[in-house]
């Protein structure tokens, strides 16, 4: 299977990462979404990354589907408990929507000349993730003998702040950079697969 994505997406991050964990073996091909690969754009109407392409000829995307997908290939990555499973795919739109929020703050920044750059929407952005990062540090996933869907999805929000945010959110958080060293404990490929350029 081949997976187009970018080093230092979150979503592309998040799913190599557990693909990893599940000894699923993925051909990386890193692409550049602003560029409109051929690859990509033949593949996902959307042009978004990460995508995955199968063996079969399939082309599966957003990173949540992958997730999905992945799970009923091997298993393992939401809970068969119905109402722990819901816990966990609310858990992962909540960072997946948090990243979302980030990466348009990272765009306004990016694509913008400064003086066009719309503060109070960068700063209603940072509003949502400041709510979402004292929720997830009240109550990070518990980190057992089994990882699943939801802790692969806070270890890429918490490498894209590192990567991205670095001096912004750390001491209003500490709770998550604890979180982040005990669960590179039972992923130690963690820091090679976490957003980064």
């Amino acid at each position: 299977m081949r997976l187009l994505c970018s080093s230092t997406s979150p979503f592309s991050s998040k799913v190599r990462m557990a693909a990893r964990h599940l000894g699923i073996k993925l051909e990386e091909i890193h692409v550049d979404t602003n560029a409109g690969p051929t690859l990509l754009i033949d593949n996902n109407p959307l042009g978004k990354i990460p995508t995955l392409l199968t063996g079969d000829g399939e082309a599966i995307f957003d990173s949540r589907a992958i997730m999905h997908y992945f799970d009923r290939r091997e298993g393992g990555l939401y809970p068969s408990k119905k109402s722990k499973r819901t816990e966990i795919e609310v858990l992962e739109a909540l960072i997946d929507g948090t990243n979302e929020c980030l990466l348009s703050i990272v765009y306004e920044r990016r694509l913008r000349e400064p003086e066009k750059q719309h503060q109070p929407w960068i700063d209603r952005q940072w509003t949502k993730v400041g709510r979402a990062l004292t929720h997830l540090d009240a109550e990070p996933p518990k980190i057992g003998n089994k990882l699943h869907a939801g802790h692969f999805a806070l270890a890429s929000l918490i490498g894209y702040l590192q990567l991205r945010f670095e001096g912004q959110w750390e001491v209003d958080h500490a709770g998550l950079t604890d979180w982040a060293h005990k669960f590179e404990k039972h992923f130690p490929d963690f820091p090679v697969m976490k957003p980064q350029v």
